[in-house]
């Protein structure tokens, strides 16, 4: 292949990998397709190919539906042990986020939602939401006809969007005070007070630490304020299974306020928050090492602020 063609490639790799993490919910995956879509690129007769960003969106997005098709994924994903990757603030595969929708496409809420959908349905949502193409590119890319492409947003938008956007969208600084004073919360072991910081419609979601078979999921203010209480109280077993004692930090994960325990500068669990109306609506907590692999690369080469508990 001439240097002009791998060029070409080059070029829109970041906006294809920030695409295929979207459609997988992971680093790792998305760079695998990125990696076939290159090979695609490189086998295919380049001369006859028009407009090489179409073409490549859609030989990468096929290939991300032929792996959510997989029956490896379907059984991963169905048998309710499966949680998208999270990736620090500045990842670049994070990918376009001038707009709410763009933003709100890659946290790890919506990504979790996703999993309602169809690959079809999480392609069209993921190209129209994040990348703003019309719909008669959707179709193209798809091979579908744009009333379907449509009904197919439409649905998606009905069953991810509209739930997520009660409230607006969370400044920021306030969402992280509203963390920092949950962890406070949290460590102390007030309860009452975790309660009144939660949402009436809370919900949490966890991998029990990487070690459970199947998500921890939880329900009801008292009930994820008990589930968050358990989870933040530091015992020898906690300490072993982290190796060490952890610092926690505070981070944005995904475009959300995280936590973030962190032993001899490698991240071992994190745990990011949605914030609605100065309260947590939903809590994420992700500490299988298989899914921290990418944030702890980017945490080697980051510069976090003083740690919010030092001690743990």
């Amino acid at each position: 292949m001439d240097s002009a063609a791998i060029d070409r490639f080059e070029v829109g790799r970041g906006r294809l990998a920030s695409l295929a993490y979207r459609l997988l919910g992971s680093a790792a995956d998305a760079e695998d397709a990125v990696q076939d879509t290159f090979l695609r690129w490189q086998a295919a007769d380049r001369e006859h190919i028009e407009v090489p960003e179409a073409w490549l969106t859609k030989v990468l997005t096929h290939l991300c539906l032929d792996r959510l098709r997989s029956a490896q994924a379907r059984h991963e994903r169905a048998a309710g042990a499966w949680l998208p990757e999270p990736l620090l603030e500045g990842d670049p595969m994070l990918g376009p986020a001038e707009t709410f929708e763009q933003r709100e496409s890659v946290s790890l809420a919506v990504l979790i939602l996703m999993e309602r959908l169809s690959p079809v349905e999480r392609a069209v949502y993921v190209l129209r939401e994040a990348f703003s193409y019309p719909h008669a590119e959707i179709a193209r890319i798809l091979d579908i006809t744009e009333s379907a492409s449509q009904q197919h947003v439409h649905r998606a938008r009905r069953r991810v969007t509209t739930e997520r956007r009660r409230g607006g969208e969370a400044d920021p600084a306030s969402a992280r005070r509203v963390v920092e004073e949950f962890l406070a919360a949290a460590v102390s072991g007030r309860t009452e007070r975790l309660v009144e910081l939660l949402t009436d419609d809370v919900t949490a979601v966890s991998d029990g630490a990487g070690l459970a078979r199947r998500l921890l999921r939880y329900t009801t203010r008292e009930r994820v304020a008990s589930f968050v209480r358990a989870g933040f109280k530091p015992t020898p077993a906690k300490r072993r299974l982290a190796g060490g004692s952890p610092v926690i930090h505070t981070a944005l994960v995904n475009g959300s306020p995280a936590v973030l325990a962190v032993v001899d500068g490698r991240v071992v669990g994190a745990v990011a928050f949605a914030v609605r109306d100065g309260k947590v609506a939903s809590l994420c907590g992700i500490a299988a090492a298989d899914r921290l692999g990418r944030l702890n690369e980017a945490w080697r080469q980051h510069e976090p602020d003083a740690p919010v508990i030092s001690a743990w």
